[in-house]
């Protein structure tokens, strides 16, 4: 098994973990983040229902009209207010954060950030 499998195996393995104490509700719905090497995606889902609310990524085109690069943490960031700023606009305030087996460090810190500034509370 080469390195690139091994961390992306041991990521999963963490994720899950995690998920096992994670869980959205209709009442406090999980966002989960994802990166890859050049773009960074959040969903806010009702696990209950097994729904995605909201969704934002540096991928799509609202994002890429604000020029904004996943890759970075500014890019991270603007995401984080894109998502913030969707789940306003559908009534949801509060979430539970899913990192993704990821650490709590760089982008994923970044785009944190950015939901709590849009008013998201986790």
């Amino acid at each position: 098994m080469n390195k690139a499998n091994k961390k992306k195996e041991m990521r999963v393995k963490r994720h899950e973990r995690a998920r096992f104490y994670l869980s959205g509700t209709t009442d406090r719905p999980r966002l989960a983040v994802f990166r890859s090497l050049n773009h960074i995606y959040a969903q806010i889902i009702d696990d209950d229902k097994g729904i995605t609310l909201v969704a934002a990524s540096s991928s799509e085109k609202a994002a890429r009209e604000k020029n904004v690069k996943g890759g970075n943490k500014a890019g991270a960031r603007t995401v984080g207010t894109m998502i913030a700023e969707r789940a306003k606009e559908k009534g949801i305030t509060q979430v539970v954060f899913d990192k993704g087996g990821f650490k709590y460090h760089g982008r994923v810190k970044e785009l944190a950030d950015g939901a709590r500034a849009g008013g998201l509370q986790f």
